[in-house]
């Protein structure tokens, strides 16, 4: 039985007793997902069938009524005849959205259960909660939950243009929105408005959230806003940002190909808005 794609995943920290229905594993060497060579999730019967001595395992929870897992397998670990390993960002494409989700979970929780075995703040070791989701250290006490790093990103819109920025490392002539990590202490509004303002130099007002998306690259949580350009001209840091500009909706630049990030979304979103449903 293979996952259904409208079915909902619901988190657990522990397998039930005992499984009498179907199961997915996620196998993955170091950060890249086993996949068939058509980039699906192997059926757990193949799974099965090949000993990969597993480094560590974690039940993540049940995905409608299939039971799913994550595994580590050593370094070295070499795929079964006709699959492979490939990292998740070149999975979009080919694997349903629900199970790139999950698949981008078991990639976090596996990181995180592997570089968390012993406590940072004495150096003892940790064990699994019976309760929750984090690891305990034995000698103080302290628990460690899982990383998760929020981060937003926005469009700068006037009128009928969109302020958009291109980083150094992106393909060339592709532009983007502006995004940036949320520090301790602040809102997301705040965030938003401080970010805009550090990357381009300009203040924005109406800020408005837009969406969500889980971004396993490697822990992020992307939070997505739409804003107004109050007053400012675009004055780009060059740590960060190697050119920005405005772009008229009938004028807009290359963006990153397909539809699989939040950013592609708030940019259709803008054209919806600005050349009328179905044209973007």
């Amino acid at each position: 039985m293979s996952l259904a794609e409208d079915a909902l995943f619901f988190p657990a920290i522990a397998a039930p007793d005992a499984i009498d229905g179907p199961v997915q594993w996620f196998v993955f060497r170091k950060r890249e997902l086993l996949v068939t060579a058509a980039g699906a999730l192997p059926p757990e019967p193949e799974i099965r069938r090949h000993r990969f001595g597993p480094e560590r395992t974690l039940y993540l929870g049940a995905f409608g009524e299939v039971h799913c897992f994550a595994a580590q397998v050593p370094d070295a670990s070499t795929p079964p005849p006709g699959m492979t390993y490939r990292d998740l960002m070149s999975l979009y494409a080919s694997l349903p959205v629900a199970h790139h989700q999950v698949a981008g979970r078991a990639a976090q929780l596996i990181d995180w259960d592997r570089t968390h075995q012993f406590c940072g703040a004495c150096g003892g070791p940790t064990d699994p909660s019976p309760t929750d989701r984090s690891r305990v250290c034995r000698d103080c006490g302290l628990g460690q939950f899982p990383r998760l790093a929020p981060a937003i990103i926005a469009t700068v819109e006037r009128d009928d243009e969109i302020l958009l920025a291109r980083s150094p490392h992106f393909p060339k002539g592709l532009y983007s929105t502006i995004a940036g990590f949320v520090e301790p202490g602040e809102s997301l509004e705040e965030c938003v408005a401080r970010e805009i303002r550090e990357e381009v130099g300009v203040e924005v007002e109406d800020v408005r959230y837009f969406g969500s998306q889980p971004w396993p690259f490697p822990n992020s949580l992307m939070l997505g806003f739409t804003t107004r350009w109050r007053a400012g001209d675009v004055r780009v840091d060059p740590s960060e940002i190697e050119d920005a500009r405005w772009f008229h909706c009938d004028e807009m630049p290359v963006r990153f190909p397909g539809n699989v990030s939040i950013s592609q979304w708030l940019l259709d979103d803008f054209l919806r808005r600005r050349r009328g449903a179905g044209a973007a």
